[in-house]
């Protein structure tokens, strides 16, 4: 169980089998291969299990008030601090692999029904032959990941059973399963809920947060954790604002009172409005991968040229050291 919000960890599955730790390792001919063994989760029986979240609130001490009766609040909080430092150092491993590979990944955040699927099929038609993986994060079904195969890429689905949100550990057992291409884009859509997401690194390069015209204006302001995490957000469903009193101006002022550097952009996937936008920014984030990636391979080759020359150097000295 979180320790914070409180829900039941449940049985994560990849695609219907239960996540298997997979250890990658490289030998110095460059060939690469895994190890795999069933995962499971590790728990501490001080009434918590030490797989929680962290949120930016704090609790009552009472245990009337508290999400894990009979925990001090200094516990709780030492508990959630190792569950983000153990994610985290699995997100830095997720965001090295996907750098090394220059694949530009984004973590896709909502409400239900905001339209990240019916997004993500319709930006899928729009790229055409260009590679796109998607991870597929849902508590139960395995719904939208067909629709997402059916659009003509590849999908994964991770159920988290009772859990929230995807962690970066579910989402490096996905990564080991998908045929990833090089150069590619990786959409990773996240359970729907605004509020244990933002406090998880998968590895990303950034989270992007869709609000739908059919939800409140405030969602921002009500939830700004993940508003103030996201580096985008898209607002959604533009073609229904005709038939709404939506005020969109509000909407996106409320984002930026708690991210001021936070990007919009208007669309809907549904008449494609918006779009066009959406797509340079996708073109944008692949080609800064793909540079990243560039600047990563010449560095290693420099080093590389660099060490050849002082071996080189020292047996030319070797060689012409006196007998």
């Amino acid at each position: 169980m979180c320790v914070t919000c409180g829900c039941g960890e449940g049985e994560v599955n990849i695609e219907g089998a239960a996540a298997t730790h997979a250890h990658e390792h490289v030998h110095a001919d460059g060939t690469r291969h895994s190890h795999e063994h069933p995962h499971a989760h590790e728990h501490q029986h001080d009434q918590a299990h030490d797989h929680g979240h962290a949120h930016e609130h704090t609790h009552d001490a009472t245990p009337a008030h508290s999400h894990a009766a009979g925990l001090p609040p200094t516990r709780m909080v030492q508990i959630e601090q190792d569950i983000l430092a153990k994610n985290n150092a699995y997100a830095a491993r997720n965001r090295q692999q996907l750098c090394e590979r220059g694949i530009f990944a984004l973590n896709l955040v909502s409400s239900p029904g905001s339209g990240k699927t019916t997004l993500l099929c319709k930006t899928i038609e729009l790229l055409g032959s260009f590679p796109v993986a998607v991870i597929e994060g849902d508590q139960q079904t395995s719904q939208d990941a067909d629709r997402i195969r059916a659009s003509g890429a590849q999908a994964i689905q991770i159920n988290t059973g009772k859990g929230c949100h995807l962690d970066a550990h579910m989402v490096g057992h996905a990564m080991a399963q998908l045929q990833l291409a090089d150069d590619a884009l990786l959409l990773i859509e996240n359970v729907g809920n605004l509020v244990c997401p933002a406090a998880f690194d998968l590895g990303e390069a950034h989270k992007v947060v869709i609000l739908s015209v059919t939800e409140g204006e405030d969602k921002p302001i009500k939830y700004p954790d993940m508003f103030r995490a996201a580096g985008l957000m898209l607002l959604n469903k533009i073609d229904l604002l005709p038939h709404l009193t939506y005020d969109v101006d509000a909407a996106i002022a409320y984002a930026r009172r708690v991210n001021p550097q936070i990007k919009v952009i208007q669309l809907s996937a549904t008449s494609g409005e918006g779009m066009g936008e959406w797509l340079a920014y996708l073109r944008d984030g692949i080609a800064q991968a793909h540079a990243v990636k560039s600047q990563t391979m010449a560095s290693l080759q420099a080093q590389v040229a660099h060490l050849k020359a002082q071996l080189e150097a020292q047996e030319q000295a070797r060689s012409n050291a006196p007998a």
